[in-house]
């Protein structure tokens, strides 16, 4: 929800790039949650990952509305995956993916009464193309995204994986700057905010890749 609001307050880039914060809240909260030491790195990383986000803050006071909900998006997207972490160790992948998406449809039930209160629209039915998004958001973009979150998070950790989700801006944006043409509506501090952005994913994935290799060599010797 807050995800979308981000969006709508906003823009899509702007709202993507915000979630990219998960990691950054990943490296604080997931020593607390699984009583862990904090790892350095990773907040080194996170940080890397903030300044970009700082620099997209400041860049329009437009956005600011959406960028607040984009950070408490991230805050909650970081909550989920660490607890999914511990859950994927204990159960199936599916069984977990079954329980989240049932509780995210009776806690959006509820909430839908007050939405519509505030924000009346004039009919609840969507049309038939907007009824084929839904099923494709629902099946392939939501139900089997977070199946494959989870089994992942059997191999890899929870910051790893919220990280890996900041290349998603990347992508997005290009399909946004295509449909949308949005690039009109940003500027070369986003740009470098984003490059930010983008830079922290790349040391993390390299930093994986090189331990990956180092357990394979000390296996084999």
């Amino acid at each position: 929800m807050f995800f979308y609001g981000s969006i709508k307050y906003s823009n899509i880039s702007v709202g993507v790039v915000c979630f990219s914060l998960a990691g950054f809240f990943t490296a604080i909260f997931s020593p607390f949650v699984n009583r862990r030491k904090l790892v350095v790195s990773e907040l080194l990383l996170s940080l890397l990952t903030l300044a970009g986000i700082a620099l997209i803050f400041s860049f329009d006071s437009r956005y600011r509305a959406g960028i607040a909900l984009g950070v408490i998006s991230s805050m909650l997207g970081a909550l989920y995956t660490i607890t999914n972490e511990r859950l994927a160790h204990v159960h199936e992948s599916e069984t977990v993916t079954v329980y989240s998406m049932i509780g995210g449809a009776l806690g959006l039930t509820v909430l839908m009464p007050v939405y519509v209160y505030f924000f009346p629209v004039k009919s609840m039915i969507p049309s038939w193309s907007d009824f084929g998004y839904l099923v494709v958001l629902a099946l392939f973009c939501t139900v089997l995204l977070y199946m494959l979150q989870t089994q992942a998070l059997n191999r890899i950790s929870a910051f790893t994986v919220n990280l890996s989700l900041n290349l998603e801006p990347v992508y997005t944006i290009i399909l946004a700057i295509l449909i949308y043409h949005e690039n009109k509506e940003l500027t070369s501090t986003f740009y470098l905010g984003l490059g930010l952005i983008i830079l922290s994913v790349v040391l993390q994935m390299t930093k994986v890749f090189t331990e990956s290799r180092r357990a394979v060599r000390d296996l084999v010797s």
